[in-house]
Protein backbone atom coordinates (compact mmCIF):
# COMPACT_ATOMS: atom_id res chain seq x y z
CA UNK A 1 0.00 0.00 0.00
CA UNK A 2 1.41 3.56 -1.08
CA UNK A 3 2.34 5.76 1.72
CA UNK A 4 0.03 8.57 0.23
CA UNK A 5 -2.90 6.47 0.39
CA UNK A 6 -1.66 5.34 4.15
CA UNK A 7 -1.67 9.46 4.71
CA UNK A 8 -5.05 9.77 3.05
CA UNK A 9 -6.70 7.56 5.58
CA UNK A 10 -5.05 8.88 8.35
CA UNK A 11 -6.24 12.63 6.85
CA UNK A 12 -9.74 11.12 7.14
CA UNK A 13 -9.24 9.49 10.15
CA UNK A 14 -8.55 12.78 12.40
CA UNK A 15 -11.45 14.20 10.47
CA UNK A 16 -13.97 12.23 11.27
CA UNK A 17 -13.00 11.22 14.86
CA UNK A 18 -12.26 7.63 13.94
CA UNK A 19 -9.95 5.75 16.04
CA UNK A 20 -8.67 2.57 14.77
CA UNK A 21 -9.07 1.76 11.14
CA UNK A 22 -7.74 -1.72 9.61
CA UNK A 23 -8.17 -2.05 5.90
CA UNK A 24 -7.51 -5.42 3.43
CA UNK A 25 -7.15 -5.05 -0.20
CA UNK A 26 -5.22 -5.93 -3.37
CA UNK A 27 -2.87 -3.61 -2.74
CA UNK A 28 -1.71 -4.80 0.98
CA UNK A 29 -3.21 -4.39 4.37
CA UNK A 30 -3.16 -1.82 6.61
CA UNK A 31 -4.29 -1.54 10.55
CA UNK A 32 -4.17 2.08 11.68
CA UNK A 33 -4.56 3.19 15.41
CA UNK A 34 -4.76 7.19 16.83
CA UNK A 35 -5.54 6.18 20.60
CA UNK A 36 -3.78 8.57 21.89
CA UNK A 37 -0.48 7.09 22.92
CA UNK A 38 3.20 7.40 21.65
CA UNK A 39 2.69 4.62 19.56
CA UNK A 40 2.87 5.57 15.88
CA UNK A 41 0.33 4.10 13.16
CA UNK A 42 1.16 0.78 12.01
CA UNK A 43 1.68 -0.55 8.69
CA UNK A 44 1.70 -4.71 8.07
CA UNK A 45 1.88 -7.66 4.85
CA UNK A 46 -1.36 -9.03 4.71
CA UNK A 47 0.09 -12.45 6.80
CA UNK A 48 0.49 -10.04 9.81
CA UNK A 49 -2.60 -9.06 10.62
CA UNK A 50 -4.31 -12.77 11.01
CA UNK A 51 -5.31 -12.24 14.77
CA UNK A 52 -6.94 -9.06 14.86
CA UNK A 53 -7.11 -6.87 18.05
CA UNK A 54 -9.51 -8.14 20.70
CA UNK A 55 -12.72 -6.55 21.12
CA UNK A 56 -14.53 -5.20 23.90
CA UNK A 57 -16.42 -8.02 25.51
CA UNK A 58 -20.10 -8.43 24.52
CA UNK A 59 -23.08 -7.00 26.62
CA UNK A 60 -24.78 -10.31 26.61
CA UNK A 61 -24.21 -13.29 28.14
CA UNK A 62 -22.13 -15.40 25.12
CA UNK A 63 -22.54 -19.38 24.77
CA UNK A 64 -18.81 -19.66 25.41
CA UNK A 65 -19.79 -23.59 26.87
CA UNK A 66 -20.16 -24.73 22.76
CA UNK A 67 -17.15 -25.01 21.37
CA UNK A 68 -18.77 -25.31 17.81
CA UNK A 69 -19.33 -21.84 17.53
CA UNK A 70 -18.15 -19.58 15.21
CA UNK A 71 -17.45 -15.53 15.50
CA UNK A 72 -17.59 -13.71 12.53
CA UNK A 73 -15.33 -10.21 13.19
CA UNK A 74 -16.02 -6.95 11.32
CA UNK A 75 -12.90 -6.67 9.02
CA UNK A 76 -13.11 -2.99 9.30
CA UNK A 77 -14.67 0.16 10.77
CA UNK A 78 -17.61 1.36 9.59
CA UNK A 79 -21.99 1.25 9.48
CA UNK A 80 -23.46 -1.92 10.09
CA UNK A 81 -26.30 -2.90 7.60
CA UNK A 82 -28.71 -5.91 8.05
CA UNK A 83 -30.37 -5.44 5.00
CA UNK A 84 -29.20 -4.37 1.24
CA UNK A 85 -31.51 -1.33 1.82
CA UNK A 86 -33.98 0.56 4.23
CA UNK A 87 -37.41 -1.81 4.57
CA UNK A 88 -35.98 -5.06 2.70
CA UNK A 89 -35.99 -7.82 4.56
CA UNK A 90 -32.56 -8.85 6.62
CA UNK A 91 -29.84 -11.01 5.06
CA UNK A 92 -29.84 -13.44 8.17
CA UNK A 93 -32.21 -13.40 11.05
CA UNK A 94 -31.80 -15.60 14.26
CA UNK A 95 -31.88 -19.31 13.66
CA UNK A 96 -31.01 -18.81 9.73
CA UNK A 97 -29.43 -21.64 7.98
CA UNK A 98 -26.19 -20.08 6.11
CA UNK A 99 -23.43 -21.13 3.99
CA UNK A 100 -19.68 -20.70 3.26
CA UNK A 101 -19.72 -17.15 1.15
CA UNK A 102 -23.47 -16.50 1.72
CA UNK A 103 -23.86 -12.52 2.61
CA UNK A 104 -24.98 -11.66 6.25
CA UNK A 105 -24.68 -8.33 6.16
CA UNK A 106 -23.45 -4.68 4.75
CA UNK A 107 -20.53 -2.89 6.38
CA UNK A 108 -20.32 0.78 5.03
CA UNK A 109 -16.76 1.89 5.30
CA UNK A 110 -15.70 5.51 3.51
CA UNK A 111 -18.84 5.65 1.18
CA UNK A 112 -18.20 2.20 0.09
CA UNK A 113 -20.53 -0.87 0.50
CA UNK A 114 -18.48 -4.09 1.60
CA UNK A 115 -20.51 -7.03 1.75
CA UNK A 116 -19.29 -9.40 4.79
CA UNK A 117 -20.06 -13.26 3.99
CA UNK A 118 -20.10 -16.32 6.07
CA UNK A 119 -17.05 -18.20 6.68
CA UNK A 120 -18.54 -21.13 7.79
CA UNK A 121 -21.65 -22.84 7.32
CA UNK A 122 -24.19 -23.29 10.13
CA UNK A 123 -26.88 -21.51 11.95
CA UNK A 124 -26.94 -18.32 12.99
CA UNK A 125 -26.95 -18.06 16.93
CA UNK A 126 -26.29 -14.11 17.39
CA UNK A 127 -26.31 -10.78 16.27
CA UNK A 128 -24.40 -8.87 17.92
CA UNK A 129 -24.23 -5.80 15.81
CA UNK A 130 -27.29 -3.40 15.53
CA UNK A 131 -29.16 -1.98 12.23
CA UNK A 132 -27.44 1.15 10.96
CA UNK A 133 -25.25 0.83 14.02
CA UNK A 134 -20.93 1.40 14.32
CA UNK A 135 -19.09 -1.25 14.28
CA UNK A 136 -15.38 -1.69 15.28
CA UNK A 137 -12.09 -3.59 13.15
CA UNK A 138 -12.56 -6.73 14.98
CA UNK A 139 -15.64 -6.78 16.66
CA UNK A 140 -17.74 -10.08 16.68
CA UNK A 141 -21.27 -9.28 14.60
CA UNK A 142 -22.25 -12.98 14.65
CA UNK A 143 -21.59 -16.06 16.50
CA UNK A 144 -22.76 -18.84 14.10
CA UNK A 145 -23.16 -22.55 15.51
CA UNK A 146 -20.97 -24.64 13.04
CA UNK A 147 -22.14 -27.45 11.35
Amino acid sequence: MELDRIEALLKLMKEYGVVELGLDDDDGSVHLNMGGSAAPPVFAPSAALAAPAAPAAPAGPAPAAASNFAELKSPMVGTFYSAQKPGAPAFVKIGDRVDVGQTLCIIEAMKLMNEIESEVAGTVREILAENAGPVQFGQVLFRIEAD
